[in-house]
């Protein structure tokens, strides 16, 4: 079986959870991990799982990352490379098509609630959804201490954890 996990990431955080999500989807068989600038296709796969950071209330856009990618200079947090391309999860997903293949979506965002701070997990399950996809999971949220980071106690644990859920579902 093959899998992929596709992400975006500014400051690292949503990155160490898709790394940990690939983890735990490791009993699958083969499972590629792509940032979202990397990433061609979704295509020949038993599962695709993409996530991104919560950006103003939801899926990350150009706009949202340049303010993003400022606020961490500003405050001396490195972002990571390929932050700053233009072409992020929003459209990647546009292009792809699912016809009936599997997917999961997830993001990271401050542990509120979703109603003060969005959930970008949702809007990237609508699109997947929207191209074809099937769900086979409800989109998972990842908690950081602060917009920049570093991710709250215990989320790399339950990223594996969930990977792994998804793996046998």
């Amino acid at each position: 079986m093959r899998a992929l996990v596709v992400y975006e990431s500014i400051y690292g955080n949503t990155r160490a959870v898709a790394e940990a999500i690939a983890e735990g989807l490791g009993s699958l068989g083969e499972v590629e991990l792509k940032p979202v600038h990397e990433a061609g296709a979704a295509a020949n796969l038993d599962l695709l799982v993409a996530g991104g950071p919560t950006h103003m209330h939801g899926l990350t856009s150009s706009f949202s990352r340049r303010a993003a990618i400022k606020a961490g200079e500003e405050d001396g947090v490195a972002v990571e490379p390929g932050a700053g391309e233009e072409r992020g999860l929003r459209q990647w997903l546009a292009d792809q098509s699912g016809a009936g293949l599997r997917a999961a979506a997830f993001d990271t965002r401050i542990d509120r609630a979703p109603k003060l701070t969005g959930m970008a997990a949702r809007g990237i399950a609508r699109r997947l959804h929207g191209t074809g996809f099937e769900l086979i999971a409800d989109p998972e949220s990842f908690f950081v201490e602060d917009s920049e980071g570093p991710l709250a106690d215990g989320e790399l644990e339950r990223a594996r954890a969930w990977g792994a859920r998804l793996a046998d579902a």
